[in-house]
């Protein structure tokens, strides 16, 4: 898994993510502020997996941005250990945590990740 750990280091400064893995699945949990379910795409395809993820902001009433450095957009691809799987992968989203549950297996062509509300 160094490519993994590798791309985790080059994420953006606001994304703080957590890897771990149980005896049949991997578990990616990704603090993600803003970020809905309705507001987030997860997919799995080639050995990769893809966040994209965008968070809305508004100004209250008489206030007006100074200075913006919340990032709106997120856009990663993070490499997958071999035995990883699509098939089967469930996403929720909860507080701005964004948890991707990804099944061990041979890998899939591509799969796209549902990611509920909690």
């Amino acid at each position: 898994m160094p490519a993994l750990r590798e791309a985790l280091r080059d994420l953006p400064d606001a994304v703080f993510a957590d890897v771990l893995e149980s005896e049949d699945a991997y578990l990616f949990v990704l603090d993600l502020p803003g970020v809905t379910a309705e507001s987030v795409d997860a997919t799995v395809e080639g050995g990769r997996l893809r966040i994209e993820g965008q968070r809305t902001k508004d100004a209250p009433g008489e206030f007006r941005f100074v200075r913006e450095d919340r990032s709106v957009f997120l856009d990663v691809e993070l490499p997958l250990p071999p035995d990883t799987t699509g098939q089967g992968a469930e996403g929720t989203v909860e507080n701005g945590v964004l948890e991707l549950r990804l099944p061990k297996a041979t890998a899939a062509p591509s799969t796209t990740i549902p990611i509920d509300e909690d």
